[in-house]
Parts: C-alpha cells; structure tokens; sequence
C-alpha cells in the first residue's frame, strides 16, 4: 500500500495499489496453463495378455428366500419350517465352513418374519448374510 506522509496541507491517500495484485494473478494462471495439460497425459503401456478365466462356480452362496406368503426356500427348494431349514443350513456349512447367504425377502414380507430367518442363519453358524434387493 502507498501512503505519503501525513502532513497538514496534504490528504492521505488511501488507495490500495492493485499491481502486484494484477501481477500474482497472472503469474497463477499462466502456471495452471502450463500445467493442466501435463495432467491429462497419460503413460502408454503394452500389457500382457492372458488367458480368459472362469469363476469358482463351487463357492456360490446360499439363496433363501421368502414370499408374501411366508413360504420359505433354500435354493428354490421349499423349506417346512425354521428348525428344518437351520438343519439344512448346519449341513451346507459342513460341506464348505466360508458359505454366505443371500436372503431375498419380499417386500410385503413382515419384518419380524425376515428377523426369525436370520436369527436361524445366525443359529446355524452362518456369518455372511448379504441382502439382495432390486434398483428402483
């Protein structure tokens, strides 16, 4: 900032000098000029190829579903009741001690029911319970 000295017969003059200002802003802009471009480059890199590979089709999880009706199924199989389907979830673990559920649940399904399948999932030793619902 210029200030002249204060003096009896002279106004102060308070005016801000926007120079150097000017100057940094410009400075800053030739430097974004200079470098966006070198941000959007990027590195050209031959990669290998390889062989195509399928998926481990043996570490599918579970699917238990429930209708409206309350029906419940274990890989599209019906289920009697709770204490056979812990059964069936026991046996499942047996074979493959890392399997996961994946619970579908209909939406008129009343919360409490969808609790009691996951309190028997949890019974059975299951600890992968994963919800599948539909994108709106």
């Amino acid at each position: 900032m210029a200030f002249k000295p204060q003096s009896d017969n002279e106004d102060t003059m308070s005016e801000i000098n926007v120079t150097p200002l000017v100057d940094v802003m410009l400075v800053l802009v030739i430097i974004l000029l200079v470098t966006a471009p070198l941000l959007t480059q990027s590195v050209h890199v031959a990669l290998p190829k390889t062989a195509e590979t399928t998926a481990d089709v043996k570490e599918q999880p579970l699917q238990l579903g429930i209708d409206a009706q309350g029906i419940i199924t274990l890989n599209k199989l019906p289920v009697a009741d709770l204490a056979s389907l812990e059964t069936a979830l026991k046996d499942k673990l047996a074979q493959d001690s890392e399997t996961g559920v994946h619970l579908y649940a209909d939406q008129a399904v009343v919360y409490a029911k969808v609790a009691e399948i996951m309190a028997a999932v949890q019974h059975a030793g299951i600890t992968k319970i994963a919800f599948v619902t539909v994108e709106q």
